[in-house]
């Protein structure tokens, strides 16, 4: 990395004219945004579980490490590909001209070595899993980064991201058990749904954009109203396959109780879209889908786990 790569004190060198480290760190984690990895990890954490509940819910610390490790490097993979290739455009739209490469805070030439260094890591991660992951890993890179050039042809680019990131808990099954089943099919397809109909909420903030520069989406395709209600709708086939598999693994009280608060917040998300500005969505779009998720891990957990060892304890 040159110092042209990163100009000035913002980009992480320090006055002395060394790099500093914890800026450094801050700045990649900021480019893939990192944070953004707790919508697919409690799926793949949720999947995981009830993949291994014959062990009560629990695979062990080599398998749950190498299966976060997955899942972090895979997505760090399908953002490094994507900034580079949306680069363009990021640097055309004002609401992305400020991201890394766009702003010459970070090289192409370093964006392509972390996307290389996090597919090798992911390859190598399936290796130490089992033969299925490490057979299946190509692919699955392959379509997590595939979805980036899909807005440049189909109007139906947010299911490509849905497909995506439906990978990670029909992944973590694989790790656990070798073999799928119905249940992560199911979750499967509930991500789907769910990422479909929040990709299009956060769509809305690039339509004009997206609209003159010939980028697709059903957000273009529709207009805003229209693609809203079919997000609604979709969000409420979500909500009907988190039910369905929370029957399938004959959760109860915990698990209900979580898909009540995930349709109180689904339906806020919507009622939000709906009544305010574009301002909030970078906001409460990242606070609602995070907690979605992470309601759908602790239900799923307090399912799988805590529940059947209380009984057990006071038997």
């Amino acid at each position: 990395m040159t110092g042209s790569a990163f100009p000035g004190n913002v980009s992480g060198v320090s006055e002395s004219g060394g790099l500093n480290p914890l800026k450094q760190i801050v700045r990649w984690a900021e480019f893939v945004k990192i944070s953004h990895t707790v919508f697919a990890l409690p799926f793949a954490l949720g999947s995981m579980v009830v993949a291994a509940r014959a062990q009560q819910g629990w695979p062990g610390w080599r398998l749950f490490l190498l299966i976060v490790g997955a899942v972090v490097c895979a997505r760090t993979c399908a953002m490094s590909f994507n900034r580079i290739v949306d680069r363009r455009f990021d640097a055309e739209n004002p609401r992305t001209a400020t991201r890394h490469l766009p702003a010459g805070q970070i090289s192409v030439a370093s964006a392509w070595t972390l996307w290389a260094c996090s597919a090798i890591a992911f390859l190598a991660i399936t290796f130490y899993i089992n033969r299925l992951c490490f057979y299946l890993a190509p692919v699955a890179l392959a379509v997590v980064c595939f979805y980036s050039l899909t807005k440049r042809f189909t109007d139906f680019t947010h299911i490509y991201l849905g497909v995506a990131l439906s990978l990670a808990p029909i992944g973590a099954w694989l790790a656990v058990r070798g073999s799928i089943a119905i249940p992560p099919l199911v979750l499967a397809l509930a991500v789907i749904c769910w990422l479909i109909g929040f990709d299009i909420i956060y769509a809305l903030q690039d339509y004009e954009f997206d609209r003159k520069h010939g980028l697709r989406s059903l957000v273009v395709r529709w207009g805003p109203g229209n693609a809203l209600q079919f997000a609604f709708l979709i969000h409420m086939v979500m909500w009907a396959l988190l039910l369905l598999f929370g029957l399938i693994n004959r959760f109860r009280a915990p698990y209900i109780i979580g898909l009540v608060l995930i349709l109180f917040a689904l339906v806020f998300e919507h009622w939000l879209a709906r009544r305010r500005s574009l301002k909030w969505i970078n906001t409460a779009f990242f606070r609602l889908n995070a907690l979605i998720s992470l309601i759908f891990l602790t239900t799923t957990i307090a399912s799988v786990v805590f529940i059947p060892f209380t009984r057990k304890f006071f038997r």
